[in-house]
């Protein structure tokens, strides 16, 4: 029996977890989730929480900076909760959620959705033939509606869905369930269907959960001494008993005796543990090694593994798939199980930088496992800070002036991007460098473009501008530079300007642009010949380019 103090002291870690697992993911790229590549750049940025879930992850929920809530996608069961049955491309609000702050989200399979606020208030929509929305009915949710039968006087801080059922945790370690029951994964003691949220009892009774997950037909909880729980569908021996038997009600899990769980998650048919020590232990479904063990055997009872691993920090599962993964305390990640159809018997490292990125490029389907948090950090990576102090005076050291305009530099930054500033800079004398170096042979537009390249990798400028910034390129042996410029010319060749980019492509030697403009002009001979760039063509390129298009045949009837 656990003291008072040690109570408080694993409440206390079990806190920093939770605030640990919602804020751990910072600078995930939920463009990895091809749903979300229908949303433009705008959109994207504006994310601050998303998930993706549905039979086929054809569905999404997010929520912004501002607080505000939108959905797209496919739209089975209503499972959007737009009031409608249309599915959408283009996000659309849902103005009951916004300003809710939104702090829990899970979703079933039908599927029904069903989330929690900072205020603990539930809300639920969607798929309801099971009455997994808690409202006493079995008709589909179209919109988010709360849940108020016996959540109304609780704040809940947790929810959990499995495939047709729904579980909430309240503030003050009260668990409620309700929904399909077919195997006791209500926890009831019977297997009626559940139509409105009722404390789950039973062995759970004066006990403080603290902490809840779901499988499809299955239901784990963590209480405040770290002792685990399972109840409902066990024919594969997720719930960890040592058996394959069902159970109507939670019975604790007593092969991890003395063994403190701080974390929980499910998959379709089995169940992931992590303790306070780090150590994990895997049990349940196994036929696509989603275990671990290095075989494809079920395992009735927890098993540790990644034992000769690093302690793990962090593990992921969901009930819609058959895939594992956990991140050690150095922040390497490994999945095992299904994965993109492969079968995974063995944790493997990734290359990713979060066990997210491992759902979204190999879960079948490639849902979210969690509510997934998008807030970047306060801080800039090199690459920002470079771009973020280009022509910028306050900490600039050198200035070019070109048509008059000043353009703010860094000289360690030209030295090592550019040989040319690197031979100039140690032709001085630290007491002869000049404060401002004058510049008369190329356009302003062109050379603050040049310079601003060394500190992005980037060239933004319109196709005649970027004629002089290859002049610009081929001077300083940019060869680099000389392709974008290249690439930016031919994305933005016309009938007007094509024997003007001709002409900048002989004269700066650039063969592969020269060829690519030659043929543009054959192909649109007729209308380019019209133009006043054609006529102004200098004699001898007028006449090898006549020359060389009668080659091609192109003045033949």
């Amino acid at each position: 029996m656990m003291s008072t103090y040690s109570h408080l002291a694993f409440n206390v870690v079990q806190l920093v977890l939770r605030n640990f697992m919602r804020h751990s993911n910072i600078m995930v790229d939920v463009g990895k989730w091809p749903i979300f590549t229908l949303l433009s750049p705008q959109e994207i940025a504006s994310i601050r929480k998303a998930c993706v879930f549905g039979t086929s992850a054809n569905e999404a929920i997010y929520i912004t900076h501002n607080d505000e809530v939108f959905v797209f996608g496919l739209n089975c069961s209503n499972c959007l909760g737009t009031g409608d049955n249309q599915s959408t491309i283009v996000p659309k609000k849902l103005e009951a959620l916004c300003g809710k702050k939104i702090s829990s989200l899970s979703y079933g399979s039908g599927p029904h959705v069903l989330l929690c606020t900072e205020d603990g208030e539930v809300y639920a929509w969607g798929h309801n033939g099971y009455s997994q929305l808690g409202n006493g009915a079995t008709n589909q949710g179209i919109t988010p509606v709360q849940v108020c039968t016996n959540l109304l006087i609780k704040r809940v801080v947790e929810v959990a869905c499995g495939s047709h059922h729904s579980m909430a945790l309240s503030a003050d370690g009260d668990l409620y369930a309700w929904g399909y029951n077919n195997c006791g994964q209500v926890g009831s003691g019977s297997t009626a269907n559940q139509p409105t949220p009722r404390r789950v009892s039973n062995c759970l009774q004066g006990k403080m959960v603290v902490s809840i997950a779901c499988g499809q037909t299955s239901s784990m909880a963590i209480v405040n001494n770290g002792e685990v729980y399972g109840w409902g569908y066990n024919g594969n021996g997720q719930l960890g008993l040592g058996n394959n038997g069902n159970q109507l009600t939670p019975c604790r899990v007593a092969a991890l005796h003395g063994v403190c769980i701080l974390q929980i998650v499910c998959g379709y048919a089995h169940t992931l543990a992590l303790s306070d020590e780090g150590l994990l232990y895997a049990w349940g479904a196994n036929t696509y090694g989603q275990l671990g063990t290095g075989n494809k055997s079920n395992q009735l009872s927890p098993l540790q593994i990644m034992m000769e691993k690093e302690r793990v920090v962090e593990i992921a599962a969901c009930h819609s798939a058959h895939i594992s993964a956990a991140r050690t305390q150095s922040g390497q990640v490994y999945m095992w199980g299904q994965c993109r159809g492969q079968s995974v018997v063995l944790p493997h490292l990734t290359h990713f930088a979060c066990t997210d990125d491992v759902f979204a490029c190999f879960a079948t389907p490639a849902v979210m496992w969690r509510l997934l948090s998008v807030e970047q950090e306060d801080y800039l990576t090199v690459a920002e800070s470079l771009r973020r102090e280009f022509d910028s005076p306050e900490t600039s050291d050198l200035k070019f002036r070109v048509d008059g305009k000043y353009i703010h530099v860094h000289k360690a930054v030209l030295k090592i991007r550019c040989e040319h500033f690197r031979t100039m800079f140690q032709s001085y004398w630290n007491e002869d460098m000049k404060e401002v170096i004058e510049i008369d042979q190329f356009s302003y537009p062109v050379y603050r473009a040049f310079l601003e390249y060394l500190y992005t990798d980037c060239v933004d400028l319109l196709p005649e501008d970027a004629i002089g910034l290859l002049d610009l390129a081929t001077s300083y042996c940019e060869n680099r530079l000389k392709k974008l410029c290249q690439h930016i010319i031919k994305r933005g060749i016309t009938v007007e300007n094509a024997f003007s980019l001709l002409s900048a492509a002989v004269r700066y030697d650039a063969e592969d642009l020269e060829e690519f403009c030659f043929k543009f002009c054959v192909n649109h001979l007729t209308d380019v010949t019209q133009t006043t760039a054609f006529w102004q063509m200098d004699g001898p390129l007028l006449k090898e380019f006549i020359a060389k298009a009668s080659k091609c045949g192109a003045f033949r009837n």
